[in-house]
């Protein structure tokens, strides 16, 4: 099935999608004009190739994502450190389980690769059921591990006969989105799927 995502921020760079690839990328009238078929979402702000968040193991192993039910005894704020490590050695179960919360946080920051190499079981499953790239650390790292890295790191452009992985960021370009940070991640498509939306 044909569909065709567009930005109403940046409609010179419409995508269309045929299954996990990407069939042809450009202003959305022509490819709206070329595949009328196709089934057309529409989104706020802009649309980007998919950022790279290169703390893959200290966000997805060095952390505990507390889940919601547990706010009154761990809060809500991912809990590093020593106190990470004993709530995992306290019950192994919980390290699949914050893995894969931490995978929907990236996901809901436009997140569609992380860099470094993960070692446990449990990030490395969160990571492939969603269809996260793994690549490699930039040279120079942000200040620290973070949803939302300065600076970014976007991924390359997308491209026809490459793979249907972007996000959508509800801002009016590229300099409110290096601003405003990844939080205003509205739309985040791997594969083809969308994994992540926020309206």
């Amino acid at each position: 099935m044909l569909t065709l995502h567009v930005a109403e921020a940046s409609p010179e760079t419409a995508v269309l999608l045929d299954g996990a690839g990407i069939a042809a990328v450009g202003p959305f009238d022509d490819l709206v004009a070329v595949r009328p078929e196709a089934r057309v979402r529409r989104w706020p702000g802009i649309l980007t190739p998919g950022l790279l968040n290169p703390y893959g193991p200290e966000l997805l192993e060095g952390m505990y994502h507390p889940d919601p039910r547990e706010a009154e005894g761990f809060g809500t704020e991912p809990i590093t450190g020593e106190r990470a490590q004993r709530i995992f050695r306290m019950d192994a179960s919980r390290r699949a389980a914050s893995a894969r919360r931490c995978v929907q946080r990236l996901l809901a920051h436009g997140t569609v690769a992380v860099a470094g190499e993960l070692r446990s079981r449990a990030a490395l499953d969160a990571v492939r059921r969603v269809g996260l790239a793994v690549g490699r650390r930039p040279e120079k790292l942000p200040d620290r591990p973070s949803f939302s890295p300065v600076p970014l790191v976007l991924l390359p452009g997308l491209a026809p006969g490459g793979p249907a992985r972007f996000a959508v960021f509800d801002v009016p370009d590229r300099a409110a989105l290096v601003r405003l940070g990844p939080s205003t991640c509205v739309a985040t498509v791997i594969e083809g799927r969308l994994v992540h939306r926020a309206r």
